[in-house]
């Protein structure tokens, strides 16, 4: 799965919008929705601060690892 769907999914599982995202991690709407379309990629520190908002790994953003949702 590439990054912005996961970046996306993982939003929606923890009940937040794109608005509220952006204001988090300090960018401005377009730029999430750019994440999440698949349109721009994240520096390294943005990803982390994604990670940390969404309370995940950066791994399970990137897709290295299954969500904790995913796991059997």
């Amino acid at each position: 799965m590439e990054f912005g769907k996961r970046l996306r999914e993982t939003r929606i599982l923890r009940k937040k919008t794109q608005q509220e995202m952006a204001d988090l991690i300090g960018v401005a709407l377009q730029s999430y929705q750019r994440y999440e379309q698949g349109e721009r990629e994240p520096s390294l520190s943005m990803l982390i601060t994604l990670a940390d908002v969404l309370e995940v790994s950066t791994d399970e953003l990137l897709g290295r690892t299954a969500r904790s949702d995913e796991k059997s």
